[in-house]
């Protein structure tokens, strides 16, 4: 690869490195393509399976590296790089000690992303910093992995590179969100004269499936969790917070055969017009909620409105997922949880590495065009720029409700098998695939109404699920050139 990246032929990685960006107050490349043959040549190095960190020793790369505006980011991300765990081990979450580096010399404002090195909270970091936003990520590396901090500093700094903006901060604290570390943690920053300028919430637990055989353990982190985050926010009087919510709060609304509005669970009932066009009363409350999971949401909901309508000064966003999918086009931060996968692309993607023998596709008896379940699946960048979207609404002086929920999808459902096949374009090849009973716990539909985020939020997803499935391809791919070659190893 490297000896066909453009203007880099019969060059040495190292010498290509040496030449490196010149100095910040003058033009930083020759052109655009000169900085992409620059990132495909790091890309290429901290990709390699034989990459160790020596690698980055050479004297002629690491002036190249010193030579960036932010001193350290590259340099940073790539040692970070270099220490890669084995995805190939068990999915078994790691104990970890509480950590985090306080080393502020200056006054800042901050976004803290909680669960912000998973799979939407990663991918949200990172546009937070290529909108200029300093971030502080608090992940207890649960269900995720250390080294993708590094990927995001990778990817932000080539981006703003090219725009000739500055690197902001970033940091990470190592801790449960719920520990007592976090009092510590805003304690530490607000010392300093740095405030938390607002709060992202990724850091509930996720699975249908898992809530139903544990739910002590999701109510315990994504209800409890949340009621003590909320009693600390008001200590250090931080206003802002946007919350993770789900489809999964509309219940069985969900199979009514029409896109969902968010006026179809409110929190406090209200007057509605009916379609006869008499005056009527919407009540508030859920209907037929199908796992703890999505009660878990609806609680958390209910408890961030009653807060709300207690403190009107708090901005407090639901942002109501349906079904993200896809990765970041590079390929260098995707899904890749520690547990057990259980959403459909992160179980495609095993299944086409040999590491799952078959997709099982739970119901095809659902009343759709070929049976198989309904879904609005939104590619994970358009959701993350939503959520860039939500904040600057919350800050807006237009904004009068202290509570507001908003659905993030596209408006557009899709049929499981049809996700299938749009992976199996995007790869080339089939994926081994069987039909089985429906999972408890699910719907056979659930479909975004988005006109409340498109006029409110100025926020519209623009990505097809095609987007979707070459962009995961991508990611499987980077470095696995086997992949892209020969059969998956469960074909016949």
């Amino acid at each position: 690869m490297i000896a066909d990246t453009p203007g880099l032929r019969s060059r040495p990685v190292a010498q290509h490195l040496w030449r490196g960006p010149r100095s910040w107050h003058s033009p930083l490349w020759d052109s655009t393509q000169d900085l992409d043959a620059w990132f495909a040549v790091l890309l290429e190095v901290v990709m390699k399976p034989t990459f160790r960190p020596a690698s980055l020793s050479h004297p002629l790369i690491m002036s190249s590296l010193r030579s960036f505006p932010s001193t350290s980011t590259l340099s940073l991300a790539l040692e970070s790089a270099a220490t890669t765990p084995d995805r190939s081990a068990a999915h078994t979450p790691e104990p970890v000690e509480p950590h985090y580096n306080l080393v502020d010399s200056v006054p800042r404002s901050y976004v803290m992303v909680l669960g912000g090195l998973g799979y939407i909270g990663s991918h949200t970091t990172l546009e937070l910093l290529q909108e200029g936003y300093n971030v502080i990520v608090v992940d207890n590396l649960s269900n995720s992995y250390e080294d993708v901090l590094s990927r995001i500093r990778l990817l932000a700094t080539k981006y703003l590179l090219a725009q000739r903006k500055p690197m902001p901060t970033l940091r990470l604290a190592k801790l449960d969100y719920r520990s007592p570390e976090m009092r510590q943690l805003l304690a530490d920053y607000t010392a300093v004269g740095s405030s938390i300028s607002a709060m992202i919430h990724f850091a509930a637990f996720k699975s249908v499936s898992e809530s139903i055989e544990n739910p002590l353990a999701y109510y315990r982190n994504n209800v409890s969790g949340l009621v003590d985050l909320l009693i600390l926010m008001g200590e250090y009087n931080i206003k802002e917070f946007v919350f993770s919510s789900s489809a999964t709060v509309y219940g069985a609304r969900s199979n009514l055969g029409k896109p969902l509005l968010e006026h179809d669970l409110v929190h406090f009932d209200e007057p509605s017009v009916e379609d006869d066009g008499t005056d009527g009363l919407r009540l508030n409350g859920a209907l037929g909620l199908t796992c703890p999971y999505g009660r878990s949401k609806y609680f958390a909901e209910a408890i961030l409105a009653d807060l709300a309508k207690a403190d009107p000064s708090m901005r407090i966003t639901a942002l109501r997922y349906f079904n993200p999918v896809g990765c970041h086009s590079s390929g260098l931060i995707r899904e890749d949880p520690r547990q057990k996968p259980t959403n459909l692309f992160p179980v495609v993607a095993s299944v086409m590495q040999g590491k799952q023998e078959q997709l099982n596709v739970f119901g095809s008896d659902w009343d759709t065009r070929d049976g198989t379940a309904v879904r609005d699946f939104i590619h994970v960048v358009d959701l993350a720029q939503g959520h860039i979207a939500a904040l600057r609404a919350a800050s807006s002086p237009d904004r009068k409700d202290a509570f507001r929920a908003y659905n993030l999808g596209t408006g557009n459902g899709m049929t499981v098998a049809e996700v299938i096949a749009s992976f199996e374009a995007a790869a080339h090849k089939p994926v081994p695939a069987v039909l089985g009973p429906r999972r408890e716990g699910d719907v056979g539909s659930c479909v975004a109404a988005t006109t409340r985020a498109e006029r409110e939020l100025g926020w519209r997803a623009t990505r097809t699920v095609d987007d979707c499935a070459r962009d995961c391809w991508n990611a499987l791919t980077l470095g696995h050139a086997d992949l892209a070659s020969k059969p998956s190893a469960t074909q016949c």
